[in-house]
């Protein structure tokens, strides 16, 4: 046998090897997605949808660190490397798929709760306006006689406008994320460049790395965490400052106008929360928390089943039967306690996180919260 045979046939073998491999991985796959509980399974479109702006955020964030690294290896006379940077093809986001950073919990979990938030604007259902000649919410916020409130209306409509916006993968932009999840999907997309590149001289590695850090540190420095959607629209529920029934007023208007993040922000403002905290609590289709949120800041009845309707039309987990048989018991349920009830979640995300962690430890005794009932 020649050496090209005995070389093909070493390739053959490792081909074989990794087909077996790969065929395990899909075995335990379909293993687990087959037991998965339908309550937890993502349905087909929000798993799509979640990938691709998973690969839209990493392809933001790799362009903008390739175009900044490979600018300072030129002015380094760095040409060469600078140009195998621009046109190397191996995405970041296959590599961080592969790796598997991309399962952070925080991260998929932020990522979720945006692809199902905007699903569910999306589907509300549209109401035609009391009066016709009347501009729609944030239209009409624009021109408020309050200065705060009108430049929080534009800046909301721009986040949205950015949210909104249909970008190829790697176009340059903001990832719109939490400042602490930036952060490490920017060190995370320039590690992979970084190993993405493949040999290179020894003494080529301190420039590369010198230049992949510092378009980072620039990357973070740029991210304004004020001008995410999130933060937009809690500032702009601050500056309304709405009294109890305005409160109820602005909320119907923003579900009539689909804006669901002025809704989610007016409701964790009411209460204090966070605006993700309030955002699981609208997007849990069981419905249970949102109901006690909207007793808690003392909505009636009228304006509690229009949210309600509205929401179970936009969403299809919602079982609006059900949600009709408690409403009694939602309105029997006395303000005051549906605030002491919802007292958990006043705490801090991470002590809160921490009293989970350490409670699992012990016997699977949970925290006392002291909860009526």
């Amino acid at each position: 046998m020649d050496r090209g045979a005995e070389d093909g046939v070493a390739t053959l073998l490792a081909r074989a090897v990794h087909a077996a491999a790969t065929a395990e991985e899909r075995l335990g796959g379909a293993i687990a997605d087959v037991f998965l509980d339908d309550a937890v399974r993502l349905d087909d479109r929000t798993r799509l949808r979640v990938r691709a702006v998973l690969a839209q955020l990493a392809g933001e964030v790799e362009t903008v660190l390739r175009v900044q690294a490979a600018r300072l290896l030129t002015l380094r006379d760095a040409a060469s490397l600078a140009e195998r940077l621009i046109t190397n093809g191996t995405p970041v986001f296959a590599r961080l798929n592969a790796s598997g950073l991309l399962r952070d919990p925080a991260l998929i979990r932020e990522v979720i709760g945006r692809v199902q938030q905007d699903a569910i604007a999306d589907a509300l259902p549209p109401h035609a306006p009391e009066d016709r000649d009347r501009p729609s919410l944030l239209p009409r916020l624009l021109y408020h006689a309050d200065s705060s409130v009108s430049a929080a209306a534009a800046a909301l409509l721009a986040a949205e406008s950015r949210r909104r916006g249909v970008a190829p993968v790697g176009a340059r932009g903001s990832s719109d994320l939490p400042a602490d999840l930036h952060r490490h999907l920017v060190w995370w997309s320039a590690a992979a460049l970084r190993m993405g590149i493949g040999q290179v001289g020894a003494g080529a590695v301190p420039a590369l790395d010198r230049a992949l850090a510092e378009a980072a540190l620039h990357a973070i420095d740029a991210h304004v965490d004020g001008d995410r959607l999130d933060a937009v629209a809690m500032r702009l529920a601050r500056a309304l400052d709405p009294s109890s029934s305005e409160r109820a007023r602005w909320l119907i208007e923003a579900l009539r106008d689909r804006r669901l993040s002025l809704f989610i922000a007016l409701l964790a403002d009411g209460l204090g929360l966070s605006y993700a905290d309030m955002r699981a609590i609208v997007l849990d289709p069981s419905g249970v928390r949102l109901w006690l949120v909207l007793r808690a800041l003392g909505l009636d009845r009228a304006a509690i089943a229009r949210v309600g309707l509205a929401l179970a039309e936009a969403d299809p987990r919602r079982d609006i039967d059900g949600f009709v048989a408690v409403l009694d018991a939602i309105m029997a349920t006395d303000g005051a306690v549906a605030r002491q009830a919802l007292a958990p979640l006043l705490l801090h995300r991470d002590y809160r996180a921490a009293l989970t962690a350490l409670a699992r430890g012990m016997d699977g005794a949970w925290p006392s919260w002291d909860l009526p009932g």
